[in-house]
């Protein structure tokens, strides 16, 4: 047997086990991830409306802020550099 074909063996052999061990890997978790979903799962609650109200002033200062930036960016554009 020549060290070209103990080569290939190796790097065959390595590889091979190498995927079986990435795919047990992955059935694990995916196994995991059910039995977790399954016993532990919590519930989740819907939205409520009063979060939407919460959001408006954030919102409202979100938009000035990109507002007045856009303005500053703007007018140091238009200025000409000597």
């Amino acid at each position: 047997m020549t060290q070209m074909e103990q080569g290939l063996e190796l790097m065959l052999f390595g590889m091979g086990s190498v995927v079986i061990f990435l795919s047990l890997l992955v059935l694990a978790t995916l196994l995991m991830s059910s039995v977790v979903l399954r016993f532990f799962a919590e519930e989740r609650a819907a939205p409520a409306a009063t979060a939407v109200a919460n959001e408006v002033p954030v919102l409202a200062v979100i938009t000035a802020a990109i507002h007045k930036h856009r303005l500053k960016h703007r007018l140091r554009g238009r200025r000409k550099v000597d």
